[in-house]
């Protein structure tokens, strides 16, 4: 397969996990959306994908590199969360942006 047939199967992947959450997302569904979202389908098919272009050893940094992002990842949520009903919609989520992209600058300071 090439280059370019790979990057199209993967656009298509993701596209679809997207799709299908913010489908029932829009449905008032979102718990199910939600479990789209964070189900270890896409994650899955990365590693999947990495193993099979760079094998063991670049699969096992990106599933390292998953754990340290973590905490990041909640404090989005939760910020979002917390914040959404009182700040609005786009102020919460540029909080929440804002909070996870210092949360990894942290985190890649951490692990040097």
């Amino acid at each position: 397969m090439s280059a370019l047939m790979k990057s199209v199967l993967y656009f298509v992947l993701g596209g679809m996990m997207v799709s299908l959450s913010t489908y029932l997302g829009t449905m008032g569904r979102g718990f199910l959306a939600a479990f789209v979202s964070t189900f270890p389908a896409i994650t899955g098919v990365t590693i999947v994908l990495i193993y099979l272009n760079s094998g063991n050893e670049h699969a096992y940094i990106y599933a390292k590199h998953l754990l340290w992002l973590l905490p990041a990842w909640v404090v989005y949520v939760c910020f979002l969360i917390l914040t959404i009903h009182r700040l609005g919609f786009w102020p919460a989520m540029a909080g929440s942006l804002t909070l996870y992209m210092g949360c990894v600058a942290l985190i890649k300071l951490a692990i040097r």
